[in-house]
């Protein structure tokens, strides 16, 4: 009961002040806000790169180029870009040197553009074009939902044959099956032997939006002195870390890496990169947790002022309460629930927007929102630390008022 009336009466209070609240509540609002919506942007970045990423198998990693986050200066990505390509040849050296892998797929991408056209039906100018060894498959975790996979014999023929992306097979067969009928990318003809179970989108884009063709077909059609790359299946958990030190020994003796000089290739799996994201959002994080550290604590020396002009303006009702037979307890359970109250308000507001605000990238890039419910639940736990600490004075000093002084109070 006490509690009930503790809550109504600092409840009164507020609503009673609404715009002095309001202007007290601004503060408690910034700092949520700005902790709650960068926890969520990088958990919606997180959850993108997870998704981004899935396409990797279990105990799989990718040697590519090129690393999909650069850290550093503007000479970084001109560093990268001055890297020797990794031709299919160096490909084909660690998958015939691999003791270790369960399979070695290799690829080469052409994103320039590609139109796949079935009849009068055509695709937007935005499809990649991968040519794939079959042993790419497995290694990129893809399913054939209808008809097959590239094998062997496609690839060593050369043979035109092609397996369709979702967003491929949406846009030319929405009601067809297209197992056996025959399309056309970048002028050749190619007959379609399997579609593949949907990916999703990472990294705000789609992952089905592509055609794999057999490697070797890849390279007749665009010759063989492209940019691949490799992607290593271990062959289990165990050997997974071996494997990758395997792989890594192999192409740096075929590229000619002279000893101690840093790799000139990256390696990639879904684990190191999540761990690379969190190690380069952490100090993002603790520096917007210092902001926000020092918006809440402006907030409550706010928070503190106005309880003090409270605890006088409502001299004489406290004197009156006291003359009933109020406590100091009961006076001080009012003020400090007001402060909590306070900066509850203010909490939730900065917890809505900081979610609302954080989840921007994600409605830009199409990636599923993201709620940080640990983060909200530590925000206003914050809050109402903060409605304790800085209303503890103002409460005591309303508690310890003289009735008869109070009561005199004009």
């Amino acid at each position: 009961m006490e509690f009930k009336e503790s809550f109504s009466m600092a409840f009164n209070a507020i609503r009673v002040n609404k715009l002095r609240s309001a202007l007290t509540l601004l503060g408690i609002v910034i700092g949520v806000f700005s902790i709650i919506a960068v926890m969520t942007a990088t958990r919606v970045l997180q959850s993108s790169i997870e998704n981004g990423l899935s396409q990797l198998g279990t105990n799989t990693f990718q040697i590519q180029k090129m690393p999909i986050m650069m850290v550093g200066g503007p000479g970084t990505w001109l560093k990268y870009r001055n890297r020797k390509d990794i031709k299919i040849e160096q490909g084909l050296e660690v998958k015939d040197r691999m003791t270790l892998a369960q399979s070695v797929g290799i690829e080469v991408w052409n994103n320039n553009g590609i139109v796949v056209k079935y009849k009068r039906t055509q695709t937007n100018p935005n499809v990649g074009l991968v040519g794939e060894n079959p042993e790419g498959f497995p290694t990129n975790n893809w399913i054939v939902k209808e008809g097959r996979a590239l094998n062997d014999e496609d690839n060593e023929l050369g043979r035109d044959v092609i397996v369709l992306g979702n967003d491929v097979l949406q846009k030319l067969f929405p009601q067809v099956d297209p197992i056996g009928e025959q399309v056309i990318v970048d002028g050749h003809k190619y007959t379609v032997i399997g579609y593949l179970e949907p990916q999703g989108s990472g990294f705000g884009r789609s992952q089905d939006n592509f055609v794999a063709i057999p490697l070797n077909t890849f390279t007749n059609h665009y010759g063989r002195d492209r940019d691949s790359h490799i992607m290593v299946k271990a062959a289990s958990q165990e050997v997974y870390e071996d494997a990758i030190e395997e792989a890594r020994s192999i192409l740096r003796t075929v590229r000619k890496v002279p000893p101690g000089r840093e790799d000139d290739f990256a390696i990639f799996s879904n684990d190191s990169l999540i761990k690379q994201f969190d190690e380069l959002t952490f100090y993002i994080k603790v520096g917007v947790a210092f902001i926000s550290f020092i918006a809440l604590l402006a907030a409550g020396v706010g928070i503190m002022n106005i309880m003090l002009v409270s605890v006088t303006e409502r001299t004489r009702e406290i004197g009156i309460r006291k003359a009933i037979g109020a406590q100091k307890k009961n006076v001080m359970a009012q003020f400090i629930t007001e402060a909590i109250l306070l900066c509850e308000v203010g909490g939730l507001v900065g917890v809505f927007l900081g979610i609302l605000g954080g989840n921007v990238a994600a409605l830009s890039f199409s990636i599923p929102a993201v709620i940080p419910y640990d983060w909200a639940v530590i925000g206003l736990v914050v809050c109402s630390i903060v409605g304790i600490i800085f209303g503890t004075y103002p409460a005591w000093k309303a508690a310890n008022l003289d009735p008869i002084e109070s009561l005199r109070y004009e």
